[in-house]
């Protein structure tokens, strides 16, 4: 049965300051691995020979197997627009009275945006992806966002980019 990966504090280390810093393509596999999919979902949307980067990663200590999985495509399927994250729920509840996010919901929001983006236009977004999870603050962030939806807009088309609109755009702008 394949493994489902997710980060170690080490993997969440490197993605939140650059402190190994990894290849481009090893980093992008390291963003990927989400603790749901496993090898042959990670495989659908990583560029390159994902199982050497998830090879590499896990020998590095940046990520570990944590379940074997059932084969099932529902582990490789996005999120269906319908099924609101609890995230963006609890991100929204997240705000003290002086309107900055918690930096923990922050952080997940952050997280889950560039996931949700790298699944949707792939390592293309790098560049974007980085900016968003160096964003300190929701003024930081919203900005960005912005432009992620404008190129799910252009790449995707516009039912993808309201999807994201209004699962994102929506929790940071209020």
């Amino acid at each position: 049965m394949p493994s489902i990966y997710r980060k170690t504090a080490r993997g969440q280390l490197e993605i939140e300051s650059r402190v190994d810093r990894l290849a481009p393509r090893l980093r992008t596999a390291l963003i990927l691995v989400d603790g749901k999919r496993d090898g042959a979902a990670l495989a659908k949307v990583c560029p390159g020979d994902c199982e050497a980067a998830l090879a590499t990663l896990h020998a590095g200590g940046y990520i570990e197997s944590v379940a074997n999985a059932a084969p099932t495509d529902a582990v490789a399927s996005p999120t269906p627009a319908a099924a609101t994250p609890a995230l963006v729920v609890e991100a929204a509840s997240a705000r003290p009275a002086t309107g900055a996010m918690d930096p923990r919901a922050l952080a997940q929001l952050r997280r889950d945006v560039v996931r949700h983006l790298i699944d949707r236009l792939g390592p293309m977004i790098e560049g974007l992806a980085v900016r968003i999870e160096q964003s300190a603050n929701t003024e930081q962030l919203l900005p960005h966002l912005q432009r992620a939806g404008q190129l799910l807009r252009d790449q995707r088309g516009a039912a993808m980019a309201d999807e994201f609109e209004q699962r994102f755009l929506s929790v940071v702008a209020t």
